[in-house]
């Protein structure tokens, strides 16, 4: 049950001096989550978002979260040793594991799901068989350590809260409507194929899609991260938190003895300052957006415009420059500095270029990944930053950091080849946009593209021959459940692996990009933000990728900003609210419809 049953999102008055519980500055996953926590616990809150929109770059995800240990799995009857999990993140992140921090997430994230599941509207599916990335590492998962959003008809919100949801990313949806990963996706490429049952499953979606759009302007039918912000939202609504959208914070407040004390606001009606007694939560998205950070920190990007990340705008480093006004300390010792997903730029008709990330599409069968000298350099089925990663070490220096989608005309009618679609929607408008590229053979989709032809044609002899094997000698490719859930199941002996036989040839160009940073403001177990000399500056908080990665700048799983954003921001509210000891929030809960298979 929900302790304070207010039904508004209130506008903030633009008198000099407001004064509340909690500050929280953004509304992504982390900040919201902290938000409906203090809420929950009976602290007055505000939250302010500098966008005309909620949800900051938690819209634009996936919205799964890896919550390893949660009470979903154990729902399912899958309870897991904690040492499982350590050891696993003991053998990714190396020398960058920070017990501490790493165990108080571990201790924190079934209660944190708990919570959540049981006293607010964000309602979670399990990720049954969502695997670990790394499965030869041992304690790696093949499934149950992951949660996602249930679907969320934005119908139950009022108009005024629904004004402040982000819209669908428009590069990942069809025509607006996003698909969920899992059934979903799954129905929708079965009716590529001609499934029957596909075909009615995308048609009822579509149909609902369109009525939505003449009647709402606007997709009502939530899923992925517009869902999991939606949820949080709603949660928000019905415990009386007061968000304010166009507001940004210019600085933060301080009294004499360091602690912070409030922030000085900017919104459409002016400045303003506003106090909070029990602390601010810095959850802005961390820098991606910062084009001198991206230049000093990402690696081959001398100018700091040769990355494209999947970030709002509003991510542009404005948490961690408060903080360091404030004398917190930078943390760059990571792994890396963002959390890398290769990507391809889409021109749209207005103008306008966009970001696709290319997540499922390079582990099915009939596709490869090469730089311009024609090679493969990666397993392209692994993970989406370990794919960027080698992409950036592969590539001489001063060179552009690309590289290129091949497929034949097999992959593109039954798979996605980044934004271009498989059957039934026609391949003209991307080619004819030039996101995909066409040649009759590889060795004139070689030209077009600017790869050395020989070296191409080489690989995909070589690659092809082996693929018929079901083995990749070079790379692993399909070695691992990881590889293999995210093939297809129909490719024999090998999910993962087919040959690239059948002309017409395609490609697209894929150049690195993110979902955030992993750099950011140190903090202790508790999200409380730390200066330069390792002291916990009272009273402030960062959250989300505003923190420094509990991961240490490594991605061992798909989830690991979310979850993280969600536990931390969970955490850091029931510090603020002087809150020690958990509820209930383990019993029997029942599991919900639309688990990801």
């Amino acid at each position: 049950m929900e302790r304070n049953t207010m039904n508004n999102v209130s506008s903030i008055p633009t008198s000099p001096e407001q004064q509340v519980d909690v500050l929280v500055i953004g509304s992504g996953a982390g900040g919201m989550a902290a938000a409906v926590t203090a809420a929950y616990h009976g602290l007055k809150v505000l939250v302010v978002e500098k966008a005309t929109v909620c949800g900051g770059a938690t819209s634009f995800s996936g919205g799964w979260a890896w919550t390893p240990g949660n009470p979903l799995a154990k729902a399912d009857g899958v309870d897991e040793d904690r040492e499982l999990f350590r050891s696993y993140l003991r053998g990714r992140l190396g020398d960058n594991y920070d017990s501490e921090r790493v165990e108080a997430f571990l201790e924190a994230v079934p209660h944190m799901v708990g919570f959540f599941q049981e006293h607010t509207s964000l309602q979670f599916t399990p990720g049954k068989k969502i695997n670990d990335i790394y499965g030869d590492t041992p304690g790696a998962g093949t499934g149950h350590r992951s949660v996602g959003p249930a679907p969320f008809d934005a119908r139950k919100v009022r108009p005024e809260l629904r004004a402040k949801m982000r819209h669908q990313l428009y590069a990942t949806s069809f025509l607006g409507m996003g698909i969920m990963a899992g059934d979903d996706l799954g129905k929708f490429l079965a009716a590529s194929q001609g499934s029957i049952p596909g075909l009615l499953h995308a048609a009822k979606r579509f149909t609902t899609h369109l009525f939505d759009l003449a009647i709402h302007r606007r997709n009502m039918q939530l899923v992925n991260g517009t869902a999991l912000t939606a949820r949080l939202l709603a949660s928000a609504d019905n415990l009386g938190v007061q968000i304010q959208v166009d507001t940004a914070a210019e600085e933060l407040l301080t009294d004499d003895d360091g602690r912070v004390t409030g922030a000085r606001l900017k919104g459409t009606n002016g400045e303003y300052e506003v106090s909070a007694r029990r602390g601010v939560i810095l959850a802005t998205g961390g820098f991606p957006q910062n084009i001198a950070r991206r230049a000093e920190l990402f690696p081959k990007t001398p100018h700091g415009t040769e990355h494209w990340t999947l970030t709002p705008p509003e991510c542009n480093g404005s948490g961690l420059d408060m903080a360091l006004a404030v004398g917190a300390k930078f943390n760059t010792a990571v792994a890396s500095p963002a959390a890398w997903c290769p990507v391809s730029l889409v021109r749209y008709p207005n103008g306008t270029t966009g970001t696709f990330p290319h997540i499922m599409d390079r582990a099915k069968p009939g596709s490869i990944g090469v730089l311009a000298n024609g090679r493969r350099f990666v397993n392209e089925a692994n993970g989406y930053y370990d794919y960027v990663d080698a992409m950036i070490k592969a590539t001489p220096e001063g060179a552009e950091v690309a590289s290129w989608q091949i497929a034949d005309a097999r992959y593109v009618r039954r798979y996605p080849l980044g934004m271009a679609k498989p059957l039934p929607v026609p391949l003209t408008p991307y080619l004819r946009t030039g996101y995909l590229v066409k040649g009759r053979t590889l060795s004139e989709l070689a030209e077009k593209c600017g790869i050395d032809a020989t070296n191409l044609e080489r690989t995909v002899a070589e690659f092809n021959a082996n693929a018929r094997e079901g083995l990749d000698p070079e790379f692993g490719r399909g070695e691992t459940s990881f590889n293999r859930y995210g093939g297809d199941a129909a490719v024999t002996p090998n999910p993962s692996l087919a040959p690239l036989e059948k002309g017409p040839f395609y490609a697209v160009k894929v150049v690195p990009g993110s979902f955030g940073t992993f750099a950011g403001i140190d903090v202790d177990a508790r999200a409380r933000v730390l200066s330069e000399d390792g002291a916990v500056i009272q009273g402030l908080y960062a959250v989300g990728n505003d923190q420094v990665s509990v991961m240490g700048g490594h991605y061992p799983a798909g989830g690991i900003n979310l979850g993280p954003a969600l536990t931390f921001g969970y955490v850091a509210a029931r510090d603020a609210a002087e809150v020690t000891e958990y509820e209930d929030e383990l019993g029997e809960l029942p599991l919900p419809a639309g688990n990801a298979e």
